[in-house]
């Protein structure tokens, strides 16, 4: 995972992309604001964000003040080779450790050394944000996992890759409700990750009858796998209903509900790997869903917010178009939905073993 960064205009120094909240907009679309402008990159904006810090800025005046920066991620669609500022700063990936190395503000270094997830398959990312992933294999994810598997099962391995799907499908879903010309490329590409993780969990099942020690109750292990692929069906559901409606545009709840959805899948790659080792990750799985929780409970909100606006615009004038879109929004929120259950799946498996 990586971490877009750029110059500031006057010393130069490496920071995010920021700015005031812009008037008419939410605080996470002024931050898709900021970075359209400051770094030339579009994408959907997750509207819970994921920390805060303050730093002293020199304003032309002279004068030195304090100011408070909320952080959201961003997932990256697209990156403009020209945009309003590309004259006045330098864009930068950086590695995440070296992204909290670049930066100066030490809430800021520890806000992106927070963000951690799966190395293996993980998507870039800007101001802390999924970005695009590069074209896999036709073998996918899977069989790469696959090869590096012991003869005997290793459902880490399984949860892992398990894992990447759901960051590769939910940065594909975030992408197809950006509409445009790609969107049948988005779909398929939705259900092939579907397929791949359909190849895991029949893995795990597998793995589970063979395998006579496992580091979980077995009902544990196919209860986790199972939400994670509810997920991934989910997604797949969605881009079904786009495709077989023919849905072109979208709201601008519905994107913001996909941009929650990539930081769930984010979040989840993140637990994943520490339930390698329960006992001292315990507390980071804890903090981790929480904020799974927090995002679903999000969701609801938004949810709510753009069926209303859905039913009031359309409901009496034209009522097929609102059935539409209300199907597009229930799998959205199904989606959040599975990953709660992801986090109540993890959070019994801290009880039991931590």
């Amino acid at each position: 995972m990586s971490v877009l960064l750029v110059t500031s205009r006057q010393t130069r120094r490496w920071v995010l992309p920021k700015g005031n909240l812009v008037e008419g907009l939410s605080a996470h679309d002024s931050a898709a604001h900021e970075a359209l402008e400051e770094a030339g990159v579009r994408g959907g904006a997750c509207p819970a964000s994921i920390g805060s810090y303050r730093y002293r800025k020199r304003k032309r005046t002279g004068a030195s003040v304090m100011v408070d920066v909320e952080v959201f991620p961003i997932a990256v669609t697209e990156e403009l080779d020209e945009w309003d500022e590309d004259d006045e700063r330098e864009r930068r990936w950086f590695p995440l450790r070296e992204a909290a190395d670049a930066v100066q503000e030490p809430a800021l270094k520890e806000i992106i050394r927070s963000f951690r997830a799966l190395d293996v398959a993980a998507p870039r990312s800007f101001g802390l944000a999924p970005a695009a992933i590069g074209q896999k294999t036709r073998q996918g994810m899977f069989h790469w996992f696959q090869t590096l598997m012991p003869k005997q099962g290793n459902f880490f391995a399984l949860f892992e890759a398990h894992g990447a799907t759901l960051l590769a499908g939910s940065d594909a879903l975030v992408r197809l409700l950006q509409g445009g010309a790609g969107m049948p490329d988005h779909i398929r590409e939705i259900e092939e990750r579907e397929h791949e993780a359909d190849e895991i969990i029949r893995e795990v099942l597998q793995t589970v009858r063979r395998t006579f020690l496992t580091p979980f109750d077995r009902s544990a292990i196919i209860s986790l796998i199972g939400s994670m692929d509810d997920a991934i069906d989910q997604m797949q559901q969605t881009a079904g209903a786009v495709s077989l409606y023919e849905v072109k545009e979208f709201d601008n709840e519905m994107r913001d509900m996909a941009a929650i959805i990539v930081d769930c899948a984010r979040v989840t790659a993140e637990a994943l790997p520490l339930l390698r080792d329960i006992k001292p990750n315990a507390a980071r799985l804890h903090q981790l869903t929480e904020r799974l929780v927090r995002l679903e409970g999000q969701a609801d909100d938004i949810h709510a917010a753009g069926l209303k606006r859905l039913y009031k615009e359309k409901g009496a004038d034209d009522p097929l178009c609102f059935v539409v879109n209300r199907e597009i929004y229930s799998h959205l929120e199904r989606v959040v939905d599975r990953f709660e259950d992801v986090a109540n799946e993890i959070d019994g498996l801290v009880i039991d073993h931590a």
